[in-house]
């Protein structure tokens, strides 16, 4: 289960300095609260905050190498040195390239660009070095987004006899470099550190030309929301400055990667754009991006966002063959330890990146997927937002050949024969150094919706520009149940009104059940305001639904129609055992591995005879990730996905399952008759005495599924009778509840055990 945790809870000291802001800087409790939160905690800096801006750009002589390399860049100007810039393959390089090399042919000098493509791996290299020298013959080579981790590369440049300036944004090595050296993340007088790479050239462009770098800051921009760094401080200015730009007056570049959009905000430039230029990257044709981002001719612009769309979707395709090929490895494997990790012989080094933060997010524990090249291994690392990967590759560095990133992505080398002891080795630095709540997905929300949404929806988009440590904030409404419905037929989308607003599920036709049903549940949203034709809207965009699947009358009947649903396909047990047997078994496993061990449980209040569960989450319906962490499931559906757990221990009812693959099933022998089951009529003429009176009923809406059209039917017979009855009417044909409204079908003639629900129950109840 999802947990949600509050995103900031504030002292009574904390709560008053809140309140002065919110009067000091004429806005609500909720915002300031939100920017407190955030680390704006004076008038001052809200007014910074709430109005990014070009004003607000730090002085770029603050940071330490920067007069240098203005002296240096001055001094090649007026002899006319030769300059290669070189960046990185992927979005933030390539715009870091663009940023810098047009400031350069601002201020006098006219760059040779050389990105390399991940086929040359990341960073400098001697082969690279080689052949800029072989084609440019530099006097001075300036890396952008790259080089902090390269003291033997910038050596070897310097041996040919070019200088050398490194900019760039990534974790600090033990040694710098011998050269002039731009990083934020140096101790110096400059108070930011969190600028990407493009960001820091940006700050190099400012310090070169002045003002007229402004111009580049849409470059800035892109690879400021790619590269996933905070946008609070100054990349919040660069990005609502570069946003502005591509809004008003998008350069040609822009505007054929966008096409006919409106509103263009920071999401837009991260699912649209930059997907885009690093699809070139991870195609093999990185230089195609540069091109894109340097051109002048309109024509090849437009040739080159055709290529680039097209990279994207061959991209798309790759990642999802890809993706399945991991997937496959895992289950084979089983997701058992604190990090998935594995490699291919085959796999291409463009697509693990995006693979490996898939699989971290799915499986909730890092991932780390590797692609063989002769005796070495080449990797890329994703983590989980509360688990640092690079400090546990750090802590691991024995067995590494070359490494670099940031907390939650990291760029790995290693020797194969190091390949399973690093894997050892993380997987127990990670078990020791975290504990298991840290694996627990987590929504972190501001707080209960407010009373007056629609002024606090408004206000809220002063928060914009936002991504990553500037999220927008989510909020929560407490929900009993729900009148919701798919937007429209065949939607798998669906709308709703929750005290007066309207909110739309994407994807959410899954959780209908839930949100009709009277279980306890907090909706997720975040406020979306929008204007058509002059109105203003204001919609709440759910994100997630976290049931309490201890509350509410429905969730038994809800459990029965999935234990029916599932009975024809009841799965082979492994063994049989007591409830106290299963109460050692359970307790054994649970301390052994906090993976592996599913409980599925039909009716909640079973769970009192197994204390050995106490402290685990329930789950309602499906598991809460694929992970395989040790939960409890209350009644899975039939479309629930248990084959990555080792073990399935069916504490009542039987072993009436979805996919469980190679799992060992326990099923306790003393209360395996289920009840509901036992107490059902499988008599001719009550089925038919049922019938007769559901033909009245017949054109009303019901739902799709068996309990809720039962709930809505309102027939004179127990729920769980009537569920029983739609269940072997619609598999035999005699009724439908398809787009949620009973249909009756006149003249089928068919026998009772041509319903295989039907027959497993009879079954259920003779051995019972």
């Amino acid at each position: 289960m999802k947990k949600l945790v509050r995103e900031f809870e504030f002292s009574p000291e904390q709560l008053h300095t809140v309140r002065e802001l919110a009067r000091a800087a004429g806005i609500s409790e909720v915002t300031a609260g939100i920017l407190y939160s955030r680390g704006v905690d004076t008038a001052e800096k809200a007014k910074v905050f709430l109005c990014p801006s070009e004003r607000n750009y730090l002085p770029p002589m603050l940071m330490q190498g920067m007069r240098e390399a203005v002296d240096l860049l001055t001094r090649a100007r007026e002899e006319e040195w030769r300059v290669a810039v070189f960046g990185d393959y992927d979005a933030d390089g390539i715009g870091a390239c663009a940023v810098l090399s047009r400031a350069l042919k601002k201020f006098g000098i006219e760059p040779y660009l050389f990105v390399p493509e991940r086929s040359d791996g990341y960073g400098l290299s001697v082969s690279a070095i080689d052949r800029i020298f072989d084609d440019f013959l530099p006097d001075l080579i300036v890396t952008v987004d790259c080089g902090i981790s390269c003291k033997e590369e910038v050596e070897y440049i310097k041996e040919q006899g070019a200088f050398v300036i490194v900019t760039d944004h990534h974790e600090l090595p033990e040694e710098l470099p011998d050269c002039i050296v731009i990083n934020p993340k140096i101790k110096d007088d400059y108070p930011y550190d969190n600028l990407c790479g493009a960001g820091v050239a940006f700050k190099l462009a400012q310090a070169l030309i002045g003002e007229e770098a402004y111009d580049l800051a849409d470059f800035a921009a892109l690879s400021t929301v790619a590269d996933s760094v905070p946008l609070l401080g100054e990349n919040r200015d660069i990005v609502a400055e570069g946003l502005r730009r591509i809004e008003c007056s998008p350069r040609p570049a822009f505007a054929a990667l966008l096409g006919k959009t409106g509103e263009v905000t920071a999401q837009t430039l991260a699912f649209t754009v930059a997907p885009r230029i690093n699809a070139a990257g991870r195609m093999g044709d990185a230089r195609a991006a540069l091109s894109l981002f340097t051109s002048e001719d309109e024509s090849e612009i437009f040739e080159l966002a055709a290529r680039l769309n097209a990279y994207n979707m061959e991209r798309q395709r790759s990642c999802d063959e890809l993706y399945n090929r991991v997937l496959s490895e895992v289950a084979e494997e089983g997701p058992y330890g604190n990090v998935i990790m594995l490699s291919g012989e085959d796999w291409n080094a463009g697509f693990v990146g995006i693979v490996a933060a898939r699989i971290a997010d799915e499986f909730s524990r890092p991932a780390l997927l590797f692609v063989r090249r002769g005796d070495v291994l080449k990797g890329s690392a994703r983590s989980i937002e509360r688990i640092n990967i690079f400090d546990a590759l750090k802590s691991c560095s024995e067995y590494i050949s070359e490494f670099g990133g940031h907390a939650q992505a990291a760029g790995i080398n290693v020797a194969e024969a190091e390949f399973e002891p690093l894997k050892e080795a993380l997987n127990g630095y990670i078990g020791q150094k975290y504990s298991r709540e840290d694996f627990i997905p987590v929504v972190y929300v501001a707080g209960e919706a407010p009373e007056d949404f629609r002024a606090i929806a408004k206000e809220l988009t002063l928060l914009e520009p936002c991504g990553m440590g500037n999220k927008r904030p989510l909020f929560t409404v407490a929900a009993g149940r729900v009148e919701a419905a798919p937007i429209k037929e065949g939607s798998p989308h669906v709308a709703m009104k929750i005290g007066g607003m309207d909110f739309v599920y994407f994807g959410g036709v899954r959780d209908l059940s839930i949100l009709r049903s009277d279980l306890g549940k907090n909706i997720v949203f975040e406020y979306n305001v929008s204007k058509f034709k002059g109105k203003e809207y204001v919609k709440g965009f759910v994100r997630t639904v976290v049931c309490d699947a201890k509350s509410g009358t429905d969730a038994a009947v809800e459990a029965f129609e999935n234990l029916l649903r599932l009975l024809p396909a009841e799965r082979p047990v492994s063994q049989l055992l007591t409830t106290a047997q299963m109460n050692g078994l359970l307790k054994e496993k649970l301390s052994s591995c906090a993976y592996g061990m599913c409980a599925v449980v039909h009716d909640r209040n079973v769970l009192e005879k197994f204390p050995a569960l106490d402290g685990l989450e329930i789950d309602l319906y499906r598991p809460a990730s694929r992970g395989a962490g040790n939960c409890v499931i209350l009644s899975p559906a039939p479309d629930a996905d248990l084959s990555s757990f080792r073990e399935i221990a069916v504490l009542d009812g039987p072993a009436a399952l979805p996919a469980t693959g190679r799992a060992h099933i326990f099923s306790n022998i003393e209360l395996s008759d289920m009840g509901a089951i036992k107490r059902l009529s499988t008599a001719r003429e009550d089925l038919l005495a049922l019938f007769s009176v559901l033909r009245r009923y017949e054109g009303t809406e019901t739902g799709t599924g068996y309990a809720e059209a039962a709930r809505a039917l309102r027939l004179p017979f127990d729920v769980f009778e009537t569920v029983f009855a739609l269940a072997v009417f619609e598999e035999l044909g005699l009724i439908s509840l398809a787009e949620g409204r009973l249909t009756l079908f006149r003249g089928v003639k068919t026998e009772l055990m041509n319903s295989k629900i039907y027959s497993a129950v009879c079954k259920m109840r003779e051995e019972g």
